[in-house]
């Protein structure tokens, strides 16, 4: 009897399995034979994305929930558990059994008020599907698009719930064929929040991982695993615990705790990116689709542009922050910046160093900074005067040394004087090691924080809010990780995130060629990332320094076009712009604000080539710019042109590597050319050793 029914049983899946595909929702229930086990007895129901490249399957049985996905017929995401743990109730999964789903269809498409394109297609199918015990109940909501899946749990309010203290989450992510799997990765809970170089190792390898995590199946399908929509929550991490099973791991707060919330929540979406190839997972819309549309109403004050800054000199030790014969924020140097900014065509200027605080031992000791007062080298209201005849804006600074108590005091004063004197952008900083933010109880103890925990989850968001309140955005460094809340708060305009710019200063190691190759397959999946390209003086110390910036002349320009961000710093000193004005004028071409935008090619950690549209600006949205980056290989990639507009000519005005260039020996060997152009034809790019090449497509009259 017993081989009979499990004979049965397997029939009836299979028999599924094979029809399942062509259908967007399904359920199963496995035959209620007598004497069948509970585990036969479980409810399977299936959801597909629209065009059936994806099947997510949820399961419920004694060992709780679990869900698997499969891409084109293929398994990419095992079995895996589904769940949470409450501090009072224990484990919502074991026992709790589909009870009822809903279904629905999405497509639609919503526009930006900036972004890499003005237009994003949201098509999906959803399921909702009520988990129960009886007693208590919650909800695994997914969304199956035909880039990825997005899943998350509802827990609504209900009779006895009221406050919920989350100890531990139990999702998992199996990954198929683990041990051939190949992975890029940061460590995750580490001293330096975001900032590391990438590894790249066999997947079974990596320990506790920072997500957007990235890897590659040995059939050549690429996955990222991240979190959209990160709000009042901790972030998730990953840790592997046998090989290939993944679990989110909550980071903490200051008493071990993970979430403190109460009924009627629900947690941020748990996403996975699926593509055939590399370039698949840079064209992917899913962690913005998964986010809520703008909560701010008219967002017209939110301007993309460039900017320049007193923030390079700091970092190559000419100036400092702290007062004193090298202070770099005095009332004449920001006007001699705004001069170049105003001749060159950028928004605005940067300027670090100007408040009270910085001398000393503010990285120790974040509680010494005011964010009104001034030192008495910097006038405020001079340089907004000055500014304004410009046309040039002061783009603000506030550097918290982690102290967030103190920073929280003094913001509606802080964005009140900005306000006043039409600062309309803040660069804010939250340099601290991970772990060591420090908050102060209304009892006055004090507590130490994670950057990703709730608690800072929370003071991020608050201060974007703050900010909105007054039409000012918000550019976080050494912040939470981006999971697309831009769609939500607009003026939440950039962040870092990532190694930056500045380790090429200083950092030792510096980035080394691959690094950007890899930002844009695992950081930049998350959203804008404010880098702070186009060094010219690329080595500063000469070319047998340790710290320097490891790329061609002509890679710093390209990656105006492959890091995105609507807002951009021309980093480098203006007298080294001096030096290469032929190359700077691609710097004062490129736009920040993206009618849309195409990767092209590329390998992880190995090259990208991407594609975008001018959005308006000069061209009215005619002018098409492309940057291509390679690591440490030299190499030569064909291009077809067929994303320019048909019946158009356009003169290709190229920045490319020069046939001996090479990041150690020959950085500056550059050659700019121009070439009439049409979307039949192709280009071969010759990329030297951590080199690119940058072109501007500029529209000509019809023919």
């Amino acid at each position: 009897m017993d081989s009979i029914i499990k004979t049965v049983a397997k029939q009836s899946v299979a028999l599924f399995r094979n029809k399942y595909t062509n259908l967007a929702f399904s359920v199963l229930a496995a035959p209620a034979l007598l004497g069948i086990s509970n585990m036969a007895l479980a409810k399977t129901v299936v959801v597909s994305s629209p065009e059936k490249q994806i099947v997510v399957e949820l399961t419920d049985n004694n060992q709780g929930p679990q869900y698997r996905v499969l891409f084109q017929g293929q398994p990419v995401i095992n079995d895996s558990k589904l769940g949470l743990v409450f501090q009072s109730l224990g484990e919502f999964g074991s026992k709790f059994t589909i009870e009822e789903t809903q279904t629905s269809k999405v497509a639609r498409k919503w526009q930006q008020p900036w972004g890499e394109r003005q237009w994003v297609i949201d098509r999906h199918n959803g399921l909702s599907t009520k988990l129960s015990n009886g007693k208590y109940y919650f909800y695994v909501d997914i969304k199956a698009f035909d880039d990825g899946v997005g899943f998350r749990y509802r827990v609504p309010k209900q009779a006895d719930l009221n406050q919920l203290n989350i100890t531990q989450e139990l999702t998992e992510f199996s990954i198929d064929q683990a041990d051939k799997a190949t992975a890029w990765w940061i460590p995750a809970r580490g001293w330096n929040r975001y900032e590391y170089l990438y590894n790249k190792t066999p997947l079974t390898k990596i320990d506790r991982v920072h997500t957007p995590f990235t890897f590659k199946l040995d059939n050549g399908v690429h996955m990222s695993i991240h979190e959209a929509a990160l709000v009042d929550y901790a972030a998730m991490t990953l840790d592997q615990r046998r090989d290939g099973i993944l679990r989110a791991d909550l980071t903490p707060w200051s008493d071990g705790l993970k979430v403190k919330t109460h009924a009627g929540f629900s947690t941020p979406w748990r996403t996975i990116q699926i593509a055939n190839n590399a370039t698949g997972l840079l064209n992917s819309d899913l962690i913005l689709n998964l986010n809520e549309p703008n909560k701010l109403g008219d967002v017209t004050w939110v301007e993309p542009g460039k900017y320049v800054g007193i923030w390079w000199g700091m970092h190559l030790n000419e100036n400092t922050w702290g007062s004193g014969d090298k202070h770099g924020a005095t009332t004449d140097e920001t006007k001699r910046y705004m001069d170049f900014a105003a001749d060159n065509g950028f928004a605005g200027v940067l300027v670090e160093g100007w408040n009270i605080g910085w001398d000393g031992s503010w990285f120790h000791n974040g509680d010494v900074f005011s964010f009104t007062e001034t030192y008495p080298d910097f006038d405020l209201p001079e340089i907004a005067a000055y500014g304004a005849t410009k046309g040039v804006r002061l783009i603000g600074h506030h550097e918290t040394s982690g102290s967030v108590t103190n920073y929280r005091k003094q913001m509606t004063d802080a964005y009140d004087m900005y306000q006043k004197y039409g600062v309309t952008q803040i660069k804010t900083g939250y340099v601290a090691d991970g772990g060591d933010i420090k908050r102060v109880d209304a009892d006055g103890i004090i507590r130490h924080e994670w950057h990703d925990g709730q608690f800072m989850v929370n003071e991020y968001l608050h201060s974007v809010t703050e900010a909105a309140k007054r039409q000012i955005s918000i550019n976080t460094h050494e912040p939470i990780k981006d999971t697309g809340l831009r769609r939500t708060y607009p003026n939440w305009i950039s962040r870092e995130g990532a190694r930056g710019q500045e380790f090429n200063a200083w950092g030792t190691p510096p980035n080394n060629p691959s690094h950007t190759t890899t930002l844009a397959y695992t950081r930049m999946l998350a959203g804008p990332m404010d880098f702070t390209p186009g060094i010219f003086d690329l080595a500063p110390k000469g070319l047998d320094a340790v710290n320097r910036v490891q790329t061609t002349l002509t890679k710093q320009l390209a990656l105006y076009v492959v890091l995105y961000s609507p807002i951009q710093m021309a980093a480098d000193l203006p007298r080294n712009y001096a030096k290469h004005p032929d190359a700077f004028k691609f710097i004062q071409d490129v736009p920040t604000d993206w009618q849309q935008s195409i990767a092209l090619a590329g390998e992880v950690g190995e090259y990208v080539v991407f594609a975008r549209q001018e959005r308006g600006g000069k061209s009215h949205g005619n002018d098409w710019y492309l940057g291509a980056i390679t690591d440490d290989t030299a190499r030569k990639i064909e291009i077809d042109l067929d994303f320019l507009e048909p019946n158009k000519r356009y003169e290709a005005q190229i920045y490319r590597d020069g046939d001996k260039a090479n990041w150690r020996t020959k950085p500056y060997d550059y050659v700019i050319e121009n070439q009439l152009v049409n979307h039949k034809d192709k280009l071969t790019l010759s990329l030297a050793s951590s080199g690119g090449t940058a072109i501007r497509f500029k529209a000509l009259n019809k023919r």
